[in-house]
């Protein structure tokens, strides 16, 4: 503003005055903070000055090594990993923690099909034995789902995942009506609001989280990102990774995205080489430092962020789950007459509040993202950023190429919903840090099998990742297999792709490995659409029967227990390609 408006000279002559008046540094005790108010003209300017500080004092961590709690984990994981491949590829002795192959799954969004699939996937793995040979599981959009329930038990792996899937299974045959009762909807106006009062933006991406709580608990769940750290801190399970991506307002995510992860640990954008702790997420920062403290979210708002491709159209929803009978008006009017008779807080009724023009609005939103307090805010991160390898321009767009036009000048983060750039996590278990040696790509799209491999391979191609080559026949493209790996035998430090097509193939006429239906009833069973206009797994149903969701499972997990040869395949090279990087290293 001074600069504009021609004070720079006489601002300039006002810090410097000051300056000569101030206590030196060096007197000034480490970490200290100076506040300083500086006249000009009619002007007051507020001045910050932080004394002695490094990236280490700093309550946002500058770098892009892994946080600490990865790293650790990764240590005592390979020792689980080790013991693992020696049973599954029956090696005569256990590799050594070098010749260990870093193994990530990546799973693809898709709602409650992309939910069910994934258990029916893991479910598989888990009957190969294979659930201790993975490092990392990276979920996006509906796949985050899964993991979270999952990781709600410290020791999930080692247990029989059918408990589990059983929970699952309830709840989404089950109803889904009373989501917009008078009852939810009193519910979920007292947890915005209590939101609110935290200082919070609430958006639509919070309602939508309260929603998806119902769904999946049916009633309020207590559970914090962070408190997956336990499940995690003995490297006793797969290190989970959840997706979204950081948009910019009015600009198309296709144009500008950001890749944002969110871990038990740590969260932030790998680009810029940010993160802050996860109990930290909605407090705010300045200069790295934070200024003031919120509560942690509940994983039910981030999963709201995580998944808010469907808030994109929460009235499409509300036509699927609510029978015809019931008038959403009418229970949101009955809603806001129990607030005013209840005894919670009668005050927490806001007609003209963010709050209740949020409900108002409710069937005029088309998109929303989660708007949050930028923690980089305030942060000089952008000096010689064209001259970094770990930072990487967008390609054809112009947000990227002024400094002034960064994400750490941004007020806010606009986190989204991952599966609006590529629907598949890739981008973060290529982090050069994770160097992953093999990727289970599960793939629950509908109409583009192979679409977020093209997408991928295009991403790595701008940014120089290591990614083998994606050559699809027309064969495949209109009749794809189950099982597809990708290798690129020149360079080692690509990862092996498997990636497994949402299909029912070899299903329809085995009703496991190499036996075939010979029942009517057996035939019947396998013969059922995944795709297409009968299909019941359209991504905007939340309901299923219970014969649906069994098949989805059960064919996820038969093409994954089908394609064993495959999978061990490809642990096996990813163990000899793991020794010639440890050579070369």
């Amino acid at each position: 503003f001074a600069l504009k408006e021609g004070w720079s000279e006489d601002l300039k002559m006002h810090t410097e005055h000051l300056g000569m008046a101030s206590i030196p540094v060096s007197t000034l005790p480490h970490g200290q903070e100076l506040e300083f108010s500086v006249l000009v003209g009619k002007v007051t300017f507020l001045l910050f000055l932080c004394v002695g500080f490094c990236s280490k004092d700093l309550d946002v961590r500058l770098g892009f090594n892994l946080s600490r709690g990865e790293q650790q984990f990764l240590l005592r994981r390979k020792e689980k990993s080790s013991k693992a491949l020696k049973k599954v590829l029956k090696l005569s002795k256990a590799p050594l923690k070098k010749e260990v192959p870093t193994v990530a799954v990546v799973s693809s969004g898709g709602g409650v099909r992309a939910m069910t699939a994934f258990y029916g996937n893991l479910l598989g793995l888990q009957q190969l034995y294979l659930l201790d040979t993975l490092t990392y599981l990276c979920g996006i959009s509906g796949s985050t789902w899964c993991l979270c329930r999952l990781f709600e038990d410290p020791h999930w792996s080692h247990k029989d995942l059918q408990e589990t899937i059983s929970i699952a299974r309830q709840f989404v045959t089950s109803s889904k009506a009373r989501a917009f009762s008078a009852e939810q909807l009193v519910y979920y106006f007292q947890q915005l609001w209590l939101l609110e009062k935290e200082g919070r933006n609430v958006t639509l991406t919070d309602l939508w989280g309260l929603i998806i709580e119902y769904f999946l608990h049916q009633k309020e769940n207590p559970w914090r990102l962070s408190d997956q750290q336990a499940a995690v801190r003995w490297g006793q399970n797969p290190y989970p990774i959840y997706a979204a991506i950081n948009v910019r307002p009015n600009v198309d995510s296709s144009m500008f995205a950001e890749w944002c992860e969110f871990t038990p640990y740590e969260l932030g954008i790998h680009k810029y080489g940010a993160f802050i702790h996860t109990e930290d997420f909605g407090s705010k920062f300045f200069m790295g430092l934070l200024r003031e403290r919120h509560p942690e979210p509940r994983v039910s708002f981030l999963q709201g962020v995580w998944s808010s491709a469907f808030a994109a159209n929460l009235e499409e929803i509300w036509k699927e789950v609510v029978s015809s009978k019931v008038d959403f008006l009418d229970s949101l009017k009955a809603a806001i007459k129990s607030l005013h008779t209840s005894s919670f807080e009668t005050r927490m009724v806001m007609p003209e509040g963010a709050i209740s023009s949020l409900f108002q609005d409710f069937s005029k939103y088309r998109f929303s993202s989660g708007q949050n307090v930028n923690y980089m805010r305030g942060l000089y991160l952008h000096k010689d950023y064209l001259k970094a390898k770990e930072f990487v321009a967008w390609k054809g767009t112009q947000l990227d190429a002024l400094p002034n036009h960064l994400t750490p000048m941004e007020d806010n983060l606009y986190l989204i919903d991952g599966s609006f750039s590529i629907n598949s996590p890739f981008h973060l278990v290529l982090h050069q840090k994770r160097d992953v040696d093999v990727i289970l790509s599960f793939n629950y799209s509908w109409e583009a099998p192979f679409e977020v491999l093209h997408k991928n391979e295009k991403y790595c191609e701008e940014r120089e990742i290591p990614f083998p080559h994606i050559v699809i026949s027309e064969k495949d493209k209109q009749n794809p297999k189950e099982c597809y790996m990708f290798i690129d035998a020149e360079n080692p430090k690509a990862p092996i792709v498997l990636h497994f097509p949402l299909v029912n193939n070899t299903f329809q006429k085995c009703k496991a490995p190499g036996v075939v239906r010979e029942t009517e009833e057996e035939k019947s069973s396998g013969k059922f659409a995944v795709h297409g206009e009968t299909s019941p797994y359209y991504t905007m149903n939340f309901t299923y029967q219970p014969a649906e969701f069994d098949q989805l499972l059960e064919l996820c997990r038969y093409n994954i227990v089908n394609n064993k040869d495959a999978i061990f395949k490809a642990l096996a090279l990813g163990m000899k390609r793991r020794a010639l990087k440890s050579k070369g290293e």
